[in-house]
């Protein structure tokens, strides 16, 4: 169903939640649930998966994950301050010990402050404050996609490593 660069590091991803004994969520939006989808294409990965959101709405962000509704006027949906507050309201919102949270732009629409290819990565472990990381991908929808589930589970294993 994936590629194997993919399935290798979700595996990875799974085996090192697993020997730590942590557990963790997703927070989707413009990777509509990619990245969970990815993991749980893996047998065994329920004893790291604790679950995933799908809040590709605004109105998703706000009542599944707490994300502060003046923040969608003031900075926009794809922004580093929502992409904190979906990592920190996934942690909140479950019982995870980590949640990794995604939100940008994978075209082709976009606007001038806003390009394709532009996406926020935001992690948060519980008890921790919220980071986001910025991202300009390049490619076709799929491409930015594929780009986003790499980096967003790149930095889980970087907060698990800092767990």
């Amino acid at each position: 169903m994936f590629d194997s660069e993919l399935t290798d590091l979700a595996k990875s991803v799974l085996k090192q939640f697993e020997e730590r004994g942590l557990t963790l969520t997703t927070a989707e939006s413009c990777t509509g649930g990619l990245i969970t989808g990815v993991l749980t294409a893996i047998a065994g990965s329920s004893s790291v998966v604790e679950r995933g959101f799908v809040t590709y709405t605004n109105e998703a962000k706000m009542e599944m994950l707490g994300v502060t509704p003046a923040l969608f006027p003031d900075v926009g949906a794809v922004s580093s301050e929502v992409a904190r507050e979906m990592a920190a309201g996934a942690v909140a919102h479950s019982r995870a010990d980590i949640a990794v949270a995604v939100t940008g732009v994978a075209g082709p629409g976009q606007s001038e402050r806003k390009p394709a290819g532009l996406v926020y990565i935001g992690s948060c472990k519980r008890g921790g404050e919220p980071i986001a990381l910025e991202f300009r991908f390049s490619g076709d929808r799929n491409a930015v996609r594929r780009q986003a589930v790499i980096e967003a589970l790149s930095l889980a294993v970087r907060v698990l490593d800092s767990a």
